[in-house]
C-alpha cells in the first residue's frame, strides 16, 4: 500500500456498526489466494459478501450501499470508519487491512479491535483510534441524526473530535508507530533512513 504521511484528518464517516466484525466479513477468504497487491483490487473486496449478494447486485439496505455512504474514500469522502466493538476479529489475515486501506480509508474508529488487525491496520497506515463505549455511540447517533457529519482525527494531538457535538476524546498509540505514521515510513523506511544512527547487530553464534 501507498505510505501516506498522517497528521490530521477530518471527514465524513461510513457508519458500520456490527460488534465482532470479523476479518472473513472484512474480506472473504476466497480473496487470500490472489498474488496481486492492487488496492483497488482489495478494496473492491472490502465487506463484498454484505455488499453484494450471490448474484453480484448490490444489497441496498447494506450501510456501504446507501446513497449518503456509497461513495468510496478514494472518490473524495468518508475517509473514516466508525465501528462496532471487537473490529477484526478472527483471522489474523493480513489481506482484512488491505481491503480497508485499498477502499482509501484512512481511519477505523472503535472501542475495541482486535490486536493483530489493529497492528495490521498501522502497517497499512490506517490509523485505529480506540475510543470509549459512550464517545463511539455518540459518534453513531449523530451520524444517523445528520449522515454529513464530520469527525476530525489529529494524530500530533491524539485527539479525536465529533464536529456535530464538539466532545473531543483522547486516544493513545505507540510512540514508534506515531512516528512511522507522520512521516509516512514503514518499518524498513524507518531502518533505512536511521542506518547510520543504530547500534551495531551483535556477533552471530557469540562469536567475533
Amino acid at each position: 500500500m501507498m505510505n501516506k504521511q498522517f497528521h490530521t484528518i477530518t471527514s465524513t464517516c461510513i457508519p458500520i456498526a456490527i460488534d465482532n466484525c470479523n476479518t472473513d466479513l472484512i474480506i472473504p477468504a476466497r480473496y487470500l489466494a490472489s498474488t496481486t497487491r492492487d488496492p483497488q483490487f482489495f478494496g473492491d473486496a472490502f465487506m463484498h459478501d454484505l455488499r453484494y449478494d450471490a448474484s453480484g447486485n448490490a444489497v441496498h439496505d447494506f450501510v456501504m450501499n446507501k446513497n449518503e455512504f456509497s461513495e468510496a474514500p478514494n472518490e473524495g469522502v468518508h475517509e473514516i470508519i466508525v465501528a462496532g466493538k471487537n473490529w477484526g476479529s478472527g483471522s489474523s489475515r493480513e489481506h482484512a487491512a488491505w481491503a480497508i486501506a485499498g477502499y482509501g480509508v484512512r481511519v477505523v474508529i472503535s472501542s475495541s479491535f482486535a490486536d493483530i488487525h489493529r497492528n495490521n491496520l498501522l502497517n497499512c497506515f490506517v490509523l485505529p483510534v480506540i475510543v470509549s463505549p459512550a464517545f463511539q455511540q455518540q459518534l453513531f447517533e449523530s451520524i444517523a441524526a445528520q449522515p454529513q457529519t464530520q469527525v476530525r482525527v489529529d494524530l500530533p494531538a491524539q485527539t479525536v473530535t465529533n464536529l456535530s457535538t464538539g466532545s473531543s476524546e483522547h486516544f493513545d498509540i505507540n510512540g514508534y508507530k506515531k512516528y512511522c505514521l507522520m512521516n509516512g515510513l514503514d518499518d524498513i523506511d524507518f531502518l533505512l533512513k536511521n542506518v547510520g544512527t543504530l547500534p551495531p547487530a551483535p556477533p552471530l553464534y557469540g562469536g567475533e
